[in-house]
């Protein structure tokens, strides 16, 4: 089982026990505000997003990790690796992406699990190069994605929602640990 510990945080494979806390954070307009159509998901959804993470690491060796709090156990969120399916003119690709709950904002979480990502990729997975997508004006986001050393490599609009985005890339091969 693939298992990343950073100084306060465990990303892991999901478990049954975390749809009930995911759901929650999927059900927040403002956490979701700035993901794909902007509207909350409910328990069902997450169950089957859940179920589709787990699925790509079997098909691709990578996925999306539960992100738990080391002193607590309590389920901060997610972040990992994905293909980013939904946007065709990316491909090939895998991006890093995260997402936390709004409790867990402005803490450092999504940097740290994020960086440990990246350190997957490179050191575990063999990637060379890493992709991160957001919509403009999640400057949040755009802000994690620049402490990772990602740059700007291009605007583009969602396939469906017609949003904005900005997609940022770090080559591996320059990603300093």
């Amino acid at each position: 089982m693939t298992e990343i510990r950073t100084p306060r945080l465990v990303l892991r494979r999901w478990r049954e026990d975390d749809i009930a806390p995911m759901a929650e954070i999927n059900a927040d307009p403002e956490v979701m505000r700035y993901i794909g159509d902007g509207l909350p998901r409910d328990l069902e959804q997450t169950a089957e997003s859940i179920e589709r993470w787990e699925e790509e690491w079997d098909d691709e060796g990578f996925g999306l990790f539960a992100v738990e709090l080391l002193a607590s156990g309590e389920l901060a969120g997610f972040t990992g690796l994905s293909v980013p399916a939904f946007l065709p003119e990316v491909l090939p690709a895998v991006e890093v992406g995260w997402r936390l709950g709004r409790q867990f904002w402005g803490q450092g979480y999504a940097s740290e699990a994020a960086h440990a990502t990246l350190e997957f990729a490179l050191q575990d997975r063999g990637l060379d190069r890493v992709i991160s997508i957001a919509q403009i004006g999640n400057d949040a986001s755009e802000n994690v994605m620049r402490k990772l050393g990602m740059v700007p490599d291009r605007t583009t609009t969602h396939p469906v929602s017609g949003r904005p985005l900005r997609v940022h890339a770090i080559d591996l091969t320059e990603y300093r640990a």
